[in-house]
């Protein structure tokens, strides 16, 4: 009987979060085990109080990347697992899995360190299939073919959040890692102009504060309350959880609301729905161009600026629309 799991997921946190789709199927097949995980430093507050997480490794890239990788690699070794899943496809999430001393280890054959897993399963990024169906391919022998949807457990913040919660609110969430994932500013105002509930909170990191005080300030609403940089992830996501809606990019904070199935509207610019990333929320829609750009998609992951410099992908969205 295997009792000892790691998953290694070390991008960003929205991959993080999805990954804990296996942690819920893993869970309600081996109840007895230990599950660990292995994230990137920032990442490791989605954790917190987690129920059945044993625990969390964290690699903190800025300490040193290497110096820090073996450091990672002694650390599991002398843990002794049996199973190491590895949900990534690069360099060095394969060389700690390769390395890792596991009985088992599972991975993308994509990954360089493919050779090294005891199973390689293939990775289809073009297959109609959502990321968590795409991870449970990881597991499937492990557990069965239906993929769990992703959880995080935010009893623990909820408290803190409360006196946010007295009266009727929507969330937006304007900001992405990536310009050409991000709906334009003025988009996220004239979104606010229209928004009849009585609270409006913007919410994202402490580096997303100037782009929300831009939007507070600029808007007619004045119900806008600026919350970047001022609540933890767990606690953004509780507070998304009772809103009226959540209108998001594609990025983080969709996430958020699939792991905790809270209502929420997915503003999709250059990329799109079918490359798996779509929301999980049983109240979910999706708003984007209705133009068949032949420009879009233009990347997976998004640039720095529109290529085509149009941007027409956000701009073509209306606001009656994502309403």
């Amino acid at each position: 009987m295997m009792s000892r799991f790691l998953i290694v997921q070390t991008a960003f946190v929205g991959d993080a979060i999805l990954m804990t789709a296996l942690l819920e199927k893993l869970h309600v097949y081996y109840p007895q085990a230990t599950l660990d995980v292995l994230v990137r430093k920032g990442n490791e507050s989605l954790f917190d109080s987690h129920p059945f997480i044993g625990n969390v490794l964290i690699w903190d890239k800025k300490q040193g990347k290497y110096k820090s990788l073996f450091t990672l690699i002694n650390s599991i070794r002398k843990k002794k697992y049996d199973t190491v899943i590895n949900v990534q496809r690069f360099f060095n999430a394969g060389m700690l899995t390769a390395f890792s001393g596991a009985n088992k280890r599972i991975g993308f054959n994509k990954s360089p360190w493919s050779f090294a897993f005891t199973t390689a399963v293939t990775h289809q990024l073009n297959s109609n299939l959502h990321e968590v169906e795409r991870n449970q391919q990881l597991i499937t022998a492990l557990t069965d073919n239906e993929a769990a949807k992703p959880k995080l457990y935010t009893n623990q913040v909820a408290a803190s959040v409360q006196h946010l919660k007295q009266q009727p609110y929507v969330c937006m969430a304007p900001a992405s890692v990536w310009f050409t994932k991000q709906w334009p500013k003025q988009k996220w105002i004239e979104l606010c102009n229209e928004i009849k509930q009585p609270v409006i909170y913007l919410i994202g990191a402490p580096a997303d504060n100037a782009l929300c005080d831009e939007i507070k300030t600029s808007t007619e609403n004045k119900g806008i309350v600026n919350l970047a940089g001022k609540l933890s992830l767990l606690q953004s996501a509780s507070l998304m959880q009772q809103a009226v809606m959540n209108y998001v990019n594609d990025s983080a904070p969709m996430h958020l609301c699939s792991a905790t199935d809270a209502p929420v509207t997915a503003i999709f610019c250059s990329t799109i729905p079918a490359f798996g990333f779509g929301p999980l929320s049983t109240n979910s829609k999706i708003a984007q161009t209705g133009t068949a750009l032949k420009c879009r998609p233009c990347g997976l992951h998004g640039h720095k600026q529109c290529p085509q410099s149009h941007f027409n992908c956000a701009y073509q969205i209306n606001i009656k629309q994502v309403l």
